[in-house]
């Protein structure tokens, strides 16, 4: 494919992006000197953020109640 101009690039940005996600690299250029290429990801890495310290920490069994008096001093309660 021959160089995509700036302004082309920005009119059909969509369209470039497709092609680029299809496997065409997209060469973009301005004033007529190439200055920046378009090209498909080869692996998106994607973050999952539940369960990241899994094993590295511990929850103790008692810890619904930990402060507990205290925390109910604070809001009122005498217990």
């Amino acid at each position: 494919m021959d160089p995509v101009n700036i302004h082309d690039a920005k009119t059909h940005f969509s369209r470039l992006v497709d092609m680029a996600a299809a496997g065409e690299t997209v060469i973009i250029a301005k004033s007529g000197t190439p200055v920046a290429k378009l090209t498909r990801l080869e692996r998106v890495e994607t973050r999952h953020r539940i369960g990241f310290l899994q094993g590295e920490v511990s929850v103790p069994d008692d810890f619904d109640e930990i402060a507990s008096d205290e925390i109910a001093a604070m809001f009122g309660d005498p217990a």
